[in-house]
């Protein structure tokens, strides 16, 4: 028996992997970037308290005008946790349908080890679709979250212009 076409499947996936932790990793590297605020300076003398009102007055104007409030984080997917059981249960439920079936022929042995590879299987494959469902969900949250911010970044920055600061 040769393990050529596992072991091609076995670095097929690997590769993948490997491009998917690097996509993650640029694009947090990028959203953190982002995640900065404007850097603004006082034009006409403001005080150091008349400066923590105006960013607190111009962060929650920037919030109601732009729908994004960069203290409040998204909440996390967890249907990728969720998934991690999938395999073994399917695994499991094959080999019960199958012993059952087998004992109704007369070999539940047989059956029951067809049943629990087709199970396993199946339960591999819908924890692999939930995987991508969650990756796809994840990358739409970042999408979001980077457009969310540079909107308020733009709302804020116009607010501390308008009372006086220099904004960068």
């Amino acid at each position: 028996m040769s393990l050529e076409p596992f072991s091609s499947s076995v670095m097929r996936f690997n590769f993948q992997v490997a491009i998917a932790a690097f996509v993650i990793c640029v694009a947090a590297t990028g959203a953190s970037a982002q995640a900065s605020r404007p850097y603004t300076y006082p034009s006409k003398g403001q005080t150091q308290e008349q400066q923590g009102r105006d960013k607190y007055e111009c962060n929650q104007w920037a919030v109601s005008q732009s729908g994004f409030d960069p203290s409040d984080p998204s909440p996390t997917s967890t249907s990728s946790q969720q998934a991690q059981g999938q395999a073994g249960g399917g695994a499991a439920r094959g080999a019960a349908v199958g012993a059952i079936g087998g004992a109704m022929e007369g070999d539940p042995g047989a059956r029951a080890a067809s049943g629990a590879a087709r199970g396993g299987l199946f339960g591999a494959i819908r924890r692999r679709r939930k995987r991508n469902e969650a990756e796809k969900e994840q990358e739409r949250a970042q999408t979001e979250s980077a457009s969310g911010l540079e909107s308020y970044n733009r709302a804020f920055a116009a607010c501390m212009q308008g009372r006086g600061y220099a904004v960068n």
